[in-house]
């Protein structure tokens, strides 16, 4: 206010004295002077408004400042007691973990000798640890021999029931062979039975049996007509089956046999009926000879008792056994 108040009055005089006393020439200085005055008061007011504003600003900075100034003096003082507090309690555990060094140092001294103790314990445990892994590795390998072993069992048992399988198929086919001669045999000499033939099946052999009477005369190893009938119908069968091998079996009783040239006892009788009959099959027949075998038992395979008439009947009798060929059977087993 006091600068506007001087500026004014300076404005008065300075027109008070260019319209008294001083020449244009003057007055003109005086009126430049007046306008740069103006501009000067223009500026000055400008600067004026800037400068207020700012110090508005700056007194609103310092009282957030000086607002935060108490903050921060507050938070000091919490700070600082926390601080003091946190020192104590610092203080407070050092003793303390010293206290607990001071015991674990105590401890571990008084534990030298149970930590040697447990330390031989450990090593022991490990070195029992160590034969019970090598132990179990041996049992591994010999675990694995027994695995490869048993697989190779395994293999020959799955052989071996093939080869079972085999051989069952190739018995029942025998079976099979052996009951269809049986019947082939007992139908063509069915009408002999009544004279003491006798057709039988036993283990897996068919047994034609024909007693002395129906064959021979007594001491005798010529073929009697009706015989012969039966063996020529019987060699007909056989001629009809060339894997059926034929085996011929004289037999007597225990009565000795007293003979002459070259039969001399019951050996040779039973020889010699076993090859009569034998000669009289491959004559009347197309069988391979080598089929026939031709034997004499003599009196040592007895049916009965030779204590009775009856007994010593049954027992001079003629076997002729016949047996399917086993070569498939052989064959199966020596693979």
């Amino acid at each position: 206010m006091k600068r506007t108040l001087a500026i004014r009055l300076l404005y008065l005089f300075i027109i008070i004295t260019a319209f008294s006393c001083v020449p244009a020439r003057q007055f003109e200085d005086v009126k430049t002077k007046a306008a740069k005055c103006e501009e000067d008061k223009a500026r000055l007011t400008s600067e004026n408004l800037e400068l207020n504003t700012k110090l508005t600003e700056v007194e609103a900075d310092f009282a957030d400042l000086k607002k935060r100034w108490e903050g921060l003096k507050n938070d000091t003082s919490v700070m600082g007691t926390s601080l003091r507090r946190l020192t104590t309690n610092y203080d407070k555990l050092n003793a303390t973990y010293e206290r607990l060094l001071d015991q674990h140092s105590r401890m571990l001294q008084g534990k030298a000798e149970d930590h040697e103790k447990l330390m031989g314990q450990v090593q022991d445990l490990q070195a029992r640890n160590q034969e019970k892994e090598d132990a179990l590795r041996k049992l591994e390998l010999t675990l694995g021999d027994k695995e490869n072993n048993l697989n190779q069992l395994n293999s020959e048992l799955i052989e071996r029931e093939k080869r079972v399988k085999e051989l069952e198929s190739a018995i029942n086919r025998k079976d099979s062979i052996v009951n269809a001669l049986k019947d082939k045999v007992a139908d063509a000499l069915l009408g002999f039975q009544k004279d003491g033939l006798t057709v039988e099946q036993r283990n897996g052999k068919v047994y034609v049996s024909m007693e002395e009477r129906l064959l021979f005369a007594s001491g005798s190893w010529n073929v009697d007509k009706r015989g012969a009938e039966a063996l020529k119908k019987l060699a007909k069968v056989l001629e009809t089956q060339p894997d059926i091998n034929v085996l011929i079996e004289g037999h007597t009783d225990s009565i000795p046999f007293n003979g002459s040239s070259q039969v001399k006892d019951n050996w040779d009788l039973s020889v010699m009926r076993a090859t009569a009959i034998t000669k009289i099959i491959t004559s009347n027949s197309d069988v391979d000879p080598k089929r026939l075998t031709a034997a004499g038992r003599s009196k040592y395979i007895p049916l009965d008792s030779n204590e009775s008439k009856e007994g010593r009947a049954k027992n001079r009798r003629t076997e002729i056994i016949l047996t399917p060929k086993l070569d498939e059977l052989f064959k199966i087993l020596e693979n």
